[in-house]
């Protein structure tokens, strides 16, 4: 990778053009200057710049003889923040009396020296006249000019263009900024917002700096402004880690790619690339928030605008009513479509005000006034500890509001309140979740299943303490260890403080300590062994207490993401918990039973003994929430290298292994045994292979006539890889006690093209039998459990699965 520190053939460093050189060595010596960063190197790269095109424009007009000129920097290079690799956004201003060949000389003169250096350069070259024109019929010129600063020629020329552009902005305001709220929208909706980004663009995403600079634009129109507090220093750390971006890659690029995280980190003297990610994340909430605020706002003022001289040509000289005051709550009131306190509430004497007027407003699906949470934050007393009834009860109606909670509580944690009452806020707001198959960081995470949770209140017997679990499932990630451990001592130590009682407390850290046990024994154990499900009862103790797990585990994966609920979960999870209550209800853990085969089961083996070869039975299934679901079912006569040789073609197939189960058959009439394998798979990209194709690969793999690992190979040679991410080695663990009948294996490992398949023939090289597999993908990681057992069927000696999981491991490696 290529930085300009280390550069030795930097474009600026050509001494093309005049006083080309003696700039880009003083620009180079700048940007290698560790004593100077942020703001202040960001001012001296523009004051440098000047110096150089100042130069360049006095001689440029003593060659072309053009008088009544000036050189005018606009948009970040007008704000006087330019980053090491941003582009040159110049406007050439002439009064229009210069001859147009003296002109094009005048540019060529500055225009091609920048370019000589490699610098980027967006110019444009208009009177007055025209760049006024031009701001009329293009937004993005137009906000552009706003900035617009001189470096050099008639100041006459700029002084009065800015008074006429700025007039222009203000008189179109009712105009302009509708229209410029709609290209925040859109550009939020093409890059997504900001903090919720693994790979985030610094300038484009909603909370970035574009949305900053639009601010600057609102501002401007003296229409509506922005919150002040902490923006400036929100604006800071994004141009800071742009700069840092620059200085790394070398290139002119706002997206923070996860290669470059580390290194920007250091380069801004940060702990990590979490560390990073969360000052960046934290920089475009305040954006973001100053943004909703202020578009608000806009919003407010034009509507008053547009219904004032209808209503006064209505009431005469009588003038405009003030706006109805509804009431919501004690001490609440909604006005102009706002929730806002009432005249008489007194915030320093009702301590409980807060959660009131928030909860108020989430129940009305209103926005909050900035007014009201800001003298709320001022003003307000602390909660006694613990609280009384009525602050409990009315987090429990916000938590329960659904979507409208979301907005409230932002608005509530942007001024600080938040982490006055749930003081272990802090470490969970803005962090990052390194998986992809999270779509909010931990924070929004947790407001996300509250929201999921408000709709399955009426599933449980105890909603509070359903939605109180949702706000703490995840609370334990601030800190280090098993974040459910963790979690569960921060669960008990709030709900206590909240004011539920003792048995209440441990009820809530049950939940947070197991909200990961329903999904995770469902999708990666065997159910039909009596162990697992005991072990499950065990850890949950009640009925009660699994009837909110079982929403909690939903309302979970729900807030998750999309890739970690689906009608397939959602069945084996409620297979498990109705085994689960059958067993807290009183009734012993049922034997298994013998399973009897199928019809289909029956055919397919009698087939496959009868042929000598392997059939199977491939079945479609359309749902709600997969792509394609599809239900394999293959029957192959006993023999070695049966599971490797499925898996492969499988592979080969881009059939997605979900899980698997495989076991014996003896058919009374027909000699030998039948190995049944019973497969979910999802079609990787929609289309399903016809089933003669998959039998004859299979035939072939089993031959040994289909070189089924090289054909994975070269597979898994071809799939793209991110530059400078070394993915963390396999684990291979035997997971003790969860299994009378068999050991089980759980195996951790990067995702990728045949991971089944390697693992099947590391299994069968150490001459073991698998009894099912369990198969999940948690984003970029596969998490695989196996039932073993030996050659007698019995589960392997201590010793043995030790070694096994060994040769699991090296096979991996």
């Amino acid at each position: 990778m290529t930085s300009v520190e280390n550069t030795t053939t930097d474009p600026a460093e050509e001494p093309d053009g005049p006083g080309a050189g003696g700039y880009a060595a003083a620009r180079l010596r700048l940007l290698r200057e560790e004593s100077r960063s942020g703001p202040a190197r960001r001012s001296a790269l523009s004051g440098l710049t000047d110096g150089w095109l100042t130069a360049l424009f006095a001689g440029a007009a003593r060659e072309s003889g053009v008088r009544g000129a000036a050189l005018v920097a606009v948009g970040g290079y007008g704000r006087g923040e330019l980053s090491p690799r941003s582009d040159l956004d110049l406007l050439l201003l002439h009064d229009g009396k210069a001859d147009p060949r003296a002109l094009a000389v005048l540019a060529d003169r500055l225009w091609y020296p920048v370019w000589d250096l490699g610098l980027a350069l967006d110019h444009s070259v208009r009177t007055p006249g025209e760049a006024r024109r031009t701001a009329a019929e293009d937004l993005k010129a137009h906000l552009g000019l706003l900035d617009a600063r001189l470096v050099a020629g008639d100041a006459g020329l700029l002084a009065g263009l800015r008074t006429s552009v700025l007039a222009d902005w203000r008189n179109l305001a009712a105009k302009r900024l509708p229209a410029l709220h709609a290209l925040c929208r859109e550009r939020a909706e093409r890059a997504g917002e900001l903090r919720f980004l693994l790979e985030p663009d610094l300038k484009e995403a909603r909370g970035g700096l574009r949305d900053a600079t639009a601010l600057r634009a609102v501002a401007a129109s003296w229409l509506a402004d922005a919150p002040r507090e902490g923006l400036a220093e929100a604006r800071r750390r994004l141009l800071d880690a742009r700069d840092a971006l620059h200085l790394v890659t070398g290139r002119a690029t706002d997206r923070l790619a996860l290669q470059e995280q580390a290194q920007v980190a250091a380069r801004l003297g940060l702990l990590d690339a979490d560390a990073l990610l969360r000052e960046v994340y934290e920089a475009a909430r305040v954006v973001a928030y100053a943004g909703d605020v202020t578009w608000r706002e806009v919003g407010r003022v034009l509507r008053a605008r547009a219904g004032r001289p209808r209503l006064r040509g209505l009431l005469g000289t009588r003038g405009v009513p003030a706006a109805e005051r509804a009431p919501l709550a004690e001490g609440v009131v909604e006005s102009d479509g706002e929730a806002v306190l009432a005249l008489a509430a007194r915030p320093d004497r009702d301590p409980a005000l807060p959660l009131r007027f928030a909860a108020a407003a989430a129940q009305a699906g209103l926005p909050v006034s900035l007014h009201a949470v800001r003298r709320l934050a001022a003003q307000a007393r602390p909660l006694p500890v613990p609280w009384p009834a009525e602050a409990r009860e009315q987090l429990i109606t916000l938590l329960g509001a659904g979507e409208p909670t979301v907005g409230v509580w932002e608005a509530l944690e942007a001024e600080g309140l938040i982490g006055r009452l749930l003081p272990d806020w802090e470490r969970v707001r803005c962090r990052p979740q390194r998986n992809p198959v999270h779509t909010w960081t931990v924070d929004r995470h947790l407001i996300e299943t509250a929201v999921r949770a408000s709709a399955l209140t009426r599933r449980v017997s105890r909603p509070d303490l359903l939605l109180m679990a949702a706000l703490l499932h995840d609370i334990g990630k601030g800190w280090p260890g098993d974040h459910s451990a963790a979690g569960e001592t921060i669960a008990r130590d709030v709900a206590a403080r909240v004011g539920f009682d003792a048995a209440d407390t441990a009820v809530l850290g049950t939940l947070v300590r197991h909200h990961l046990l329903l999904v995770d024994t469902a999708t990666r154990r065997d159910l039909d062994d009596p162990a697992t499900v005991k072990a499950v009862a065990d850890a949950v103790g009640s009925t009660g207490t699994l009837e909110i797990l079982h929403a909690l585990t939903e309302a979970d994966a729900l807030a998750t993401g999309p890739a970690a609920w689906s009608t397939w979960r959602a069945s084996l999870v409620a297979d498990l918990v109705a085994r689960v209550a059958a067993v807290l209800s009183g009734a012993p853990p049922a034997a298994p039973e013998p399973e009897i085969p199928t019809t289909e089961q029956e055919r397919l083996a009698v087939e496959a003994l009868r042929t000598g070869e392997p059939v199977l039975a491939l079945h479609a299934r359309q749902e709600e929430d997969d792509a394609v679901g599809v239900e394999l079912v293959v029957a192959v006569p006993d023999q070695p290298g049966v599971l490797p040789a499925v898996a492969g073609v499988l592979a080969l197939h881009r059939l997605t292994v979900r899980a698997a189960d495989l076991r014996s058959l003896e058919l009374p009439d027909l000699p030998g045994e039948v190995l049944v394998l019973r497969w979910r798979v999802a079609a990787e990209f929609g289309a399903l292979p016809e089933a003669p194709r998959l039998r004859t690969d299979l035939v072939r793999a089993l031959d040994g006539s289909l070189d089924v690992p090289a054909k994975l190979a070269g597979r898994e040679a071809a799939y793209p890889r991110r530059r400078g991410v070394v993915p963390p080695p396999p684990r291979v663990t035997v997971v003790p006690e969860v299994s009378s009948q068999a050991t089980v294996l759980e195996v951790r490992a990067p995702d990728a093209v045949g991971l089944l398949h390697r693992i099947g023939r590391a299994l069968e090289s150490a001459g073991v039998r698998v009894r099912s597999a369990h198969v999940s993908t948690l984003g970029a990681d596969a998490v695989d459990t196996l039932y073993v057992v030996d050659v007698d069927g019995k589960p392997l000696a201590p010793a043995d699965a030790a070694g096994l999981a060994r040769t699991v491991r090296e096979a991996l490696a």
